[in-house]
C-alpha cells in the first residue's frame, strides 16, 4: 500500500545555509499550501510549540547509509546505526523538531527553533502536547550532549 503523502507546505523564511550548528535565534516561516482554509490553523496560536515532520529534500538520496558510524565522522564517538542518529542520512530523509510557535498569521506559521532551512518540505505539523511527550526518565548516552553542545548555540 502506497501512503502517497504529499507535502503540507514549505518554509520559506529563515536559514538559507544547510549547517549542523549554530541554530540559536532562527526565526523562519512556514507557508501553509493555499489549498487550506483559514480555519485549519484556527485554535493553533493556543499552543507553545509545534510537532513539524519535514524531509531533508536538499539532501542526496544517495547519502543515505544503513551501517553503523561514528556521529559526525568523530572517531570520538561511537559508531552507532542508522536508527540510532537524527541525520539525513536516514532511510526516508524525515526528520521532526519542535519549534516554538511565535505567531499564527492567516497560513504563515512564525517559529523559533526549526532546524529546516529555506525551501524545505513540510509534511505535518501538530501542536506538542505534553502530555503526549516521554514518560518516565529519558536515557541517552553522552554522546549526543556533546555532539550538539553547539547545536542552539547562536551563529
Amino acid at each position: 500500500m502506497t501512503l502517497g503523502i504529499e507535502s503540507i507546505g514549505m518554509v520559506i523564511e529563515g536559514r538559507a545555509e544547510i549547517a549542523d550548528d549554530y541554530w540559536g535565534g532562527i526565526e523562519s516561516v512556514i507557508q501553509l499550501d493555499e489549498k487550506f482554509p483559514i480555519d485549519a490553523v484556527q485554535g493553533l496560536e493556543e499552543f507553545s510549540h509545534l510537532v513539524v515532520l519535514w524531509h531533508f529534500d536538499q539532501a542526496s538520496p544517495d547519502d543515505v547509509e544503513y551501517h553503523a558510524r561514528s556521529p559526525r565522522g568523530n572517531i570520538a564517538w561511537p559508531a552507532t546505526g542508522t536508527f540510532a542518529h537524527r541525520n539525513h542520512r536516514r532511510p526516508n530523509q524525515l526528520a521532526q523538531s519542535f519549534p516554538r510557535l511565535l505567531q499564527v498569521d492567516g497560513l504563515r506559521l512564525r517559529v523559533a527553533d526549526l532546524d529546516a532551512v529555506i525551501g524545505t518540505k513540510v509534511y505535518d505539523l501538530s501542536p506538542y502536547f505534553t502530555e503526549m511527550g516521554p514518560r518516565g526518565p529519558v536515557r541517552e548516552p553522552s554522546w549526543p550532549g556533546e555532539m550538539l553542545a553547539d547545536y542552539w548555540t547562536e551563529k
